[in-house]
């Protein structure tokens, strides 16, 4: 048997967290380096960044998705409704 499936899903989880956190050191100490090297040029990303992110609605967009959410809610708690009541006749 490969020894690739034979691993309990826990160490499979803790590989995927080491691994997913050696990727963000490496990305962050990329970043260390070219900010290091080019601060001039950071700077203006980073001003240019927050200005775009300043002037996007982002309020506006998370309170659309908010008030779809709410209103989704209620027709997909019906049916989940229905849909248990059915399976509760279906066994008796």
């Amino acid at each position: 048997m490969d020894e690739r499936f034979a691993e309990s899903p826990e160490d499979l989880a803790l590989k995927g967290v080491r691994y997913t956190k050696e990727q963000f050191e490496e990305i962050l100490g990329q970043t260390e380096n070219y900010i290091r090297e080019n601060p001039a040029q950071s700077l203006f990303y980073a001003f240019l960044a927050g200005y775009i992110l300043n002037r996007l609605p982002v309020g506006r967009i998370v309170g659309g998705v908010f008030r779809l959410a709410t209103f989704a809610i209620k027709p997909a708690m019906l049916i989940y409704g229905a849909s248990k009541l059915y399976q509760a006749i279906e066994e008796e």
